[in-house]
């Protein structure tokens, strides 16, 4: 199985999925998303196949989401996936893309419904 994750390494949450995929898929592919970012349309693209919205994937508990004012239910879902794009600090994680699907992995064990 062929398995994709955006990934933090400070984020417990994201470290404890990462080890579940370890154990569980053969080709495996972290992706840093701080320091490589995924392209608004990817992003896009990851919401669209989770069924979610940008605004889902928005860490809302991210002190910059406050300071931004992203957390107002008037601010729509281009204004916050563009705040992603200059702050990937607010993209949610950990996000897992696999055949089966993509989901927020948040709580952790929502990787197992992917594997």
């Amino acid at each position: 199985m062929k398995a994709v994750i955006y990934h933090n390494p400070a984020c417990g949450t994201s470290r404890k999925t990462l080890e579940t995929l370890d154990n569980e898929v053969v080709d495996l592919t972290v992706i840093d998303y701080l320091k490589a970012p995924p392209t608004r349309t990817e992003l896009r693209r990851l919401y669209d196949r989770a069924g979610m919205t940008a605004r889902d994937g928005l860490r809302a508990k991210e002190p910059l989401a406050q300071e931004l004012g992203l957390t107002d239910p008037a601010v729509g879902d281009e204004a916050i996936l563009d705040a992603m794009m200059a702050h990937p600090i607010l993209i949610n994680r950990p996000l897992v893309e696999t055949d089966k699907g993509v989901k927020l992995c948040r709580p952790q064990d929502e990787v197992r419904a992917l594997l």
